[in-house]
């Protein structure tokens, strides 16, 4: 893994809970601990993102276009 150092400043109150995390070896280092919390993260903000997006659609409107494509593929689909 290709990775960049950064430094960031974290309560110390945090700082305990994560280094107890890693004493209790749920984590090999503070370095892998963030990296999960960070990608955990941003996975959430995605999923959270693209449930915004869908509720967005208009339920009736992408019913009709999923039936429109459905339409014109059953024509081409063989007789059996």
């Amino acid at each position: 893994m290709n990775a960049a150092k950064i430094t960031i400043s974290i309560d110390h109150e945090l700082l305990g809970r994560l280094d107890r995390l890693v004493q209790s070896r749920v984590f090999p280092n503070r370095s892998q601990a963030v990296q999960a919390a960070v990608e955990e993260k941003i996975a959430r903000l995605q999923k959270s993102r693209l449930a915004t997006e869908c509720a967005k659609l208009n339920q009736a409107e992408e019913q009709a276009l999923a039936d429109m494509g459905l339409l014109s593929e059953a024509n081409d689909w063989p007789q059996y």
